[in-house]
């Protein structure tokens, strides 16, 4: 079995979380490399919906390992209430999961802190959901975070205070009037701290002494390629390495074991938050895509910002990925049209070009040039086989396998388990063995 990277190879919501349940059942462990608890992975099972924002979405298969990796900062209030979300519909995570003790923890001052950087009068809002993700980055980066391995130590205390003390003053700064308690914050995540404890152990050489012994392993990133810290819409992004590199680096296991990068990416294109989004349809036809694809933010509710696929885009994500196969999701929200634009080139500076700018204010003056393929007006939810799909669907597909470069591997037509196809004699038909 084949170690596989699956991630978003747009600006995320493109249903990774789906894709990984369904291939799950192949692999021995799942593994999450980055984000924290803003990313909401959706998994249909029946009737049932799950919501999974920190952990793997694995753990819904019964014997897969769910791992969240160092890559990840977790909130450990989010954390234990997701657990007993899914135990209370009978799954057993705790005998699943296990979470890296390099991870950084969030704490509520975390929140505080983002929420007036955003509100700042002179600060152009990113649009993020507010949770402390990006705060407790800086403090990783800036080296004076928090670890799980902290967390659960005796010292964590002393650790506690020197980090309170320097929020302290951010607050006296900038003026926060909003209360912090900090004794009181500190007592909680001790009684996190002993929760937690069991579940923690040193998770890159857990996967590592998994690959050494023959199991196979599913790396599941968040968000999509597009929201990476490096590649993406910068400074309109995550906090984090959303890419297929984060996947080693947010795990501990070397890029030499990665056997292939599948990208996930809707058969149109949506992006919350703010930021530049070159195709956007802000007609009626972007709400009719909403409206039929429920566009709404998993975690947030957030209503989704909806636009046609963009060729240039994929192209680039695929570059900085090294895609094997790309998946095609939500291909039945596009039933009823007579006919889907597609961006195949952009218009910047009044030139003609295919890849993507790396400035903002490039980026928001890209001017889409779209190429129109005709509709199927036909019903293809749940359709089994690529062969059996419409014709026009099919030629779709094939336009968007050409125009991208990238294998067309898989197709998904609605949100059941069921209802995706992989084409057969692909690549990733055989990276799943």
């Amino acid at each position: 079995m084949s170690n596989l990277i699956v991630l978003g190879a747009q600006w995320g919501d493109e249903g990774k979380g789906k894709i990984v349940d369904l291939f799950s059942e192949k692999f021995d462990a799942v593994a999450r490399y980055q984000g924290g608890h803003n990313a909401g992975h959706t998994v249909f099972i029946g009737d049932r919906k799950f919501v999974l924002k920190l952990i793997p979405s694995g753990v819904l298969r019964p014997g897969v390992l769910a791992v969240i990796g160092n890559g990840v900062v977790i909130d450990p209030a989010a954390l234990l209430e997701e657990i007993r979300g899914l135990e209370a519909v009978g799954v057993d995570v705790r005998s699943q999961l296990k979470i890296s003790d390099r991870a950084h923890v969030i704490f509520p001052f975390h929140r505080t802190i983002e929420k007036i950087s955003e509100g700042r009068a002179d600060r152009v809002a990113i649009g993020t959901t507010s949770r402390g993700i990006g705060p407790c980055y800086e403090d990783k980066i800036a080296r004076r975070g928090i670890r799980v391995a902290d967390l659960v130590d005796a010292n964590f205390a002393e650790l506690y205070c020197a980090l309170a003390e320097d929020k302290q003053l951010i607050a006296h700064a900038f003026q926060i009037s909003e209360p912090v308690n900090f004794k009181e914050i500190l007592e909680q995540y001790k009684q996190f701290a002993e929760q937690i404890r069991p579940l923690t152990c040193d998770t890159s050489h857990l996967l590592n002494r998994l690959i050494r012994d023959g199991k196979s392993i599913l790396f599941e990133g968040a968000q999509g390629t597009m929201l990476d810290i490096d590649f993406g819409t910068y400074p309109f992004v995550t906090s984090s390495s959303a890419a297929a590199g984060g996947a080693c680096t947010g795990t501990g296991v070397p890029p030499t074991k990665i056997d292939g990068i599948v990208g996930v990416s809707k058969a149109y294109i949506t992006r919350v938050g703010a930021g530049p989004f070159p195709s956007e349809d802000l007609t009626d036809a972007g709400e009719k895509i909403r409206q039929a694809g429920n566009e709404y933010g998993s975690v947030t509710g957030r209503p989704r910002r909806c636009g046609w696929f963009d060729v240039p885009l994929l192209r680039y994500t695929a570059e900085v990925n090294g895609f094997d196969s790309l998946i095609i999701t939500k291909l039945d929200v596009l039933d009823e049209l007579a006919e889907i634009p597609v961006c195949v080139a952009y218009e910047v500076d009044g030139k003609r070009v295919s890849q993507m700018p790396a400035s903002t204010r490039r980026m928001e003056g890209i001017k889409p040039i779209f190429e129109s393929l005709p509709g199927w007006k036909t019903r293809t939810k749940g359709t089994p086989e690529l062969s059996k799909l419409p014709v026009e669907a099919q030629r779709y597909l094939k336009f968007l396998e050409q125009e991208t470069g990238v294998e067309i591997g898989s197709v998904s037509n609605g949100p059941e388990r069921n209802e995706t196809l992989v084409v057969s004699g692909s690549r990733l038909e055989k990276l799943l063995g």
